[in-house]
């Protein structure tokens, strides 16, 4: 069992918080409305509780299930309390049509990340190529992740295992930009070639 802080009330915060919770995860959700993030709470039930974006964190994992650009904001705004931490980045910086990324040539929002949080924080870039939707229908899809930290990624493979799902490593963070541009390749799959948004990418093993 993993004890999980998921930063963030949107649909990809309460989904993974419910899925956490069929794990047998301890679950945290914390929101800038205090009112909001009890409700959520309250809603999602089974021991959850409710947190304030400031105050340290409770969980060992810290999902920040935030839009793009208020991740590296929020990451500085915690500061210290986020040492020894795994920050797991769920995030696509979309541009506004969805076409392409907003970050930098070369970087990704999840290496932004790990520049502004403190030394012993570990980012792991993770669930942004998993949509919402699909995630909510329990189907036992793959979750791509990347990161610098062996001991993060392998902490943060558990929890996906826990929620019954495949995580496969890709590599360290700087393949966090890759993962990103995958979003993109999903938003256009959804749009053209499949249709709609109810797919997942995953892989498989010849024999």
């Amino acid at each position: 069992m993993s004890n999980i802080s998921i930063i963030g009330l949107g649909q990809m915060a309460r989904v993974i918080a419910a899925r956490a919770l069929d794990g047998a995860n301890a679950v945290e959700v914390i929101g800038r409305d205090a009112a909001k993030a009890a409700d959520v709470a309250g809603a999602l039930g089974r021991g959850a509780t409710a947190g304030t974006v400031g105050p340290a964190p409770a969980g060992d994992i810290v999902i920040l299930a935030v839009p793009s650009g208020s991740a590296v904001p929020v990451v500085s705004l915690y500061g210290d309390a986020l040492a020894g931490r795994i920050i797991v980045d769920i995030t696509n910086p979309f541009n506004s049509g969805a076409t392409g990324v907003v970050t930098p040539d070369g970087s990704s929002v999840a290496q932004e990340i790990a520049k502004a949080a403190p030394a012993s924080a570990h980012v792991v870039k993770a669930f942004n190529t998993v949509f919402g939707g699909v995630l909510a229908q329990g189907r036992p899809v793959d979750v791509f992740l990347a990161g610098d930290d062996a001991q993060a990624k392998a902490n943060t493979s558990a929890f996906i295992e826990s929620i019954g799902l495949r995580p496969l490593d890709t590599g360290d963070l700087k393949m966090a930009q890759w993962l990103e541009g995958v979003g993109v390749l999903m938003m256009g799959l959804g749009r053209h070639g499949v249709g709609n948004y109810d797919f997942s990418l995953g892989v498989t093993v010849a024999d």
